[in-house]
């Protein structure tokens, strides 16, 4: 195994804007398919079918690619310089997560990644590659632990001593027998600050996530109505929830984001009335090159419905009014459910707990 050649692709990577590097075995993660499988016979994946798909491979990196020798992580940072949370006083606005505020992580992160890979086939030739960012049947955190760059929190996301938890990861599978780094423990001691803020208690247990309570998977990933005693904790959130990873106090060592890229499109939140005028058109748009392009318009309007019907301003009345009738069943039910609402007066300032 060739040491030098390691370190020489670890400053490579830096030099390409990566945060940091660790390398790991494809087999370095046996437990994880035991834990995919609990996950997945619980129900907590929702309509997530596709993690379901392809089971053997997600939980066992080997299977995926038998020829691999070596698993390298590459994180990359995207730290805000905002307070995420403010934005959750604000009820005419609209909640983004951090991640989706500016361009799709996924071409830039890819393109860095192909970019370090060809550089490590220049360096090693007749050796091959595949390079991963959160599209295939890989699971990123379980590898990134094992190859030392943080530990999946009970927030059940990864985080570091040195980076904080606001960073991307990305995957470089490669047949280059590389010497593997040690996995990294996990630190969070007595802490409960990212579980006891969760607005929908999608956590069960410490390090366990319930997907169907969670914001992040009710605004992007589930399809149709959500389910009305959810709604009303869902606030402003109308893509993703960053409050988990907001109040980690291991944050207070994150490293600051070197991708201009990642810096949100707006100056300021976008108003809830002007996001429940968009058409189709208007909304692709409006986010061209944006994560919150693939949830399509109508998922996207009916969390901006919710939002307004969760906000207690009688003024936002005229623009939900409107979606009332849209083609969109469930832009109409999530419309018609923030009419009555705000008809009755309530919203953030009455808040339901379930």
């Amino acid at each position: 195994m060739d040491v030098r050649l390691k370190e020489a692709l670890r400053g490579r990577a830096l030099a390409e804007g990566f945060s940091a590097m660790g390398v790991c075995a494809p087999d370095a993660i046996p437990e994880a398919a035991g834990w995919l499988r609990a996950f997945v016979d619980a129900g907590m994946h929702g309509q997530m079918g596709w993690m379901t798909e392809r089971m053997d491979w997600r939980g066992n990196p080997a299977a995926l690619w038998p020829e691999a020798r070596s698993v390298i992580m590459l994180a990359e940072v995207y730290t805000p310089g905002h307070d995420p949370l403010a934005v959750l006083n604000r009820r005419d606005r609209g909640a983004i997560s951090v991640y989706a505020g500016g361009k799709d992580y996924h071409d830039l992160v890819k393109r860095r990644l192909k970019r370090v890979g060809q550089w490590l086939l220049d360096q090693a030739p007749g050796h091959a590659i595949k390079v991963f960012v959160d599209t295939a049947p890989v699971m990123e955190k379980p590898l990134a632990q094992a190859a030392g760059l943080g530990w999946q929190g009970k927030h059940t996301n990864l985080l570091s001593r040195d980076l904080g938890n606001w960073f991307f990861l990305g995957a470089i599978f490669t047949t280059i027998d590389l010497p593997k780094d040690r996995a990294e423990a996990e630190h969070c001691g007595t802490c409960t600050a990212c579980l006891d803020i969760c607005p929908t208690t999608a956590f069960p247990a410490p390090f366990r996530l319930d997907a169907r309570r969670c914001i992040s998977y009710l605004t992007i990933e589930h399809k149709g109505p959500v389910d009305e005693a959810l709604r009303p904790l869902m606030g402003n959130r109308i893509y993703g929830c960053d409050d988990c990873l907001a109040v980690c106090p291991w944050n207070k060592f994150a490293a600051a984001a070197r991708e201009t890229g990642y810096a949100s499109r707006f100056a300021e939140p976008p108003r809830l009335a002007d996001l429940a005028r968009l058409d189709d058109a208007g909304f692709r748009t409006m986010f061209a090159g944006s994560p919150v392009k693939r949830i399509g318009r109508g998922r996207f309007v009916r969390n901006v419905a919710y939002a307004i019907g969760n906000s207690g301003d009688a003024d936002l009345t005229p623009a939900v009014a409107a979606l009332t009738a849209d083609a969109d069943p469930a832009v109409a039910d999530a419309a018609q459910w923030a009419v009555s609402r705000l008809a009755k007066g309530q919203g953030l300032g009455n808040p339901v707990a379930l």
